[in-house]
């Protein structure tokens, strides 16, 4: 993988860049959607590429072992061709998700045993093994096994948290080093940097990641349940540290508005379900702000979904249309609100790019967080 930076940090560190990877180029700042089990809900890949117009999604190492299981992905030669996915492909290790099952899970020095959501069958991923999993899913970038500590965690449950993770993030990358990828073409790993809302920590484990020399690095353990602005605290401590001639990928976030003040203080690229998730439930992010299809304001609002809007569908229908798809539970108005979120999503990153790139970012991004926090 390669990054270059196309701007130097001036007025904001928001930068704009370029990286490159075995299955094409992404511009950064960049969002991914979410493919969780190598689809993104509702969503086609045809409407993906032309629509929204996505450089690169996400897949779940977690959910991806589980089903449709390695033996099937290694015979297909890999997620990309399982999918019929050319571009590139990111891979979560599936930390977050093991998180997530803390009835399920228990995590020890060898690594994170838990009980599958499917079955309950018992598993363990190791930091080895999710690198070997990751090998079998072919991702053009993928993670170091993880833990991802609550938002609320007291300092002495985050330090021994951050410990582990530093410990198996060893582990992973010695063995990354030492293994070959599958299918012809290169992979990337990149660290995850923890240490929950202490700035300590967290500058402890950026130095860490840093001094690993990694071809990217993320941050994780924001967005779960820690305030909004100790979040934006810790991007800043994090992005201090890290080195500035690699992509950072800031896990899991977030409302467009994250995205925005994310991009101000140095990320390059994000993920999160918000825009498929919310949009399944009727809700859509505008340029001028954010609807509730389900309103009744909308039911004769014969005007276009979002005029002049980043998507063909923006102007094909209309907000009362679209409001009676919901009422009467029609699927085809998840699949237009999931379309209508992903495609703005995108926008937005890269009207933040262009604006980088000519200078004038935080002049825009300040009248576009009023814009897409404002409800209508």
């Amino acid at each position: 993988m390669n990054f270059r930076l196309e701007t130097a940090p001036e007025r904001t560190s928001a930068r704009a860049g370029v990286i490159t990877t075995a299955h094409g180029e992404i511009q950064t700042p960049i969002f991914m959607p979410v493919g969780t089990v190598g689809s993104v809900k509702a969503v086609h890949f045809r409407e993906l590429r032309e629509d929204v117009k996505a450089q690169i999604i996400l897949g779940n190492t977690y959910h991806l072992y589980l089903r449709p299981g390695m033996e099937i992905l290694h015979k297909a030669g890999g997620l990309h061709k399982f999918i019929g996915w050319e571009r590139p492909i990111l891979t979560d290790s599936g930390g977050f998700q093991v998180f997530s099952l803390a009835a399920n899970r228990k995590l020890k020095e060898e690594g994170a045993w838990f009980r599958s959501h499917i079955d309950g069958s018992k598993h363990l991923f190791t930091p080895e093994k999710t690198v070997d999993i990751q090998r079998i899913i072919g991702s053009d970038i993928m993670m170091a096994l993880d833990e991802c500590t609550p938002g609320t965690a007291d300092l002495q449950y985050a330090r021994r948290s951050l410990d582990l993770t530093q410990r198996w993030l060893l582990r992973g990358w010695k063995h990354f080093n030492e293994t070959e990828p599958l299918y012809g073409y290169s992979q990337t790993f990149f660290p995850i940097v923890q240490g929950c809302v202490y700035p300590e920590l967290r500058r402890e484990a950026a130095k860490f990641v840093a001094d690993l020399g990694a071809e990217g690095n993320a941050i994780g353990g924001l967005a779960v349940g820690e305030p909004t602005e100790k979040m934006y605290e810790m991007i800043e401590v994090v992005n201090e540290i890290l080195p500035a001639d690699r992509p950072r990928y800031l896990m899991g976030v977030g409302t467009p508005a994250n995205i925005l003040e994310a991009i101000d203080r140095g990320v390059d690229m994000m993920d999160c379900v918000m825009p498929t998730r919310n949009g399944r439930n009727g809700m859509l992010f505008t340029r001028n702000g954010i609807m509730n299809m389900r309103n009744k304001k909308w039911a004769d609002d014969f005007s276009p979904l979002d005029p002049g809007g980043p998507c063909e569908i923006d102007e094909v229908y209309s907000k009362a249309y679209v409001r009676h798809l919901f009422i009467t539970q029609e699927i085809l108005a998840m699949q237009i609100a999931s379309i209508h979120n992903l495609a703005f999503y995108l926008w937005l990153v890269g009207e933040a790019r262009k604006h980088i790139i000519a200078g004038d970012f935080p002049e825009w991004k300040r009248e576009m967080v009023d814009n897409v926090t404002r409800r209508l």
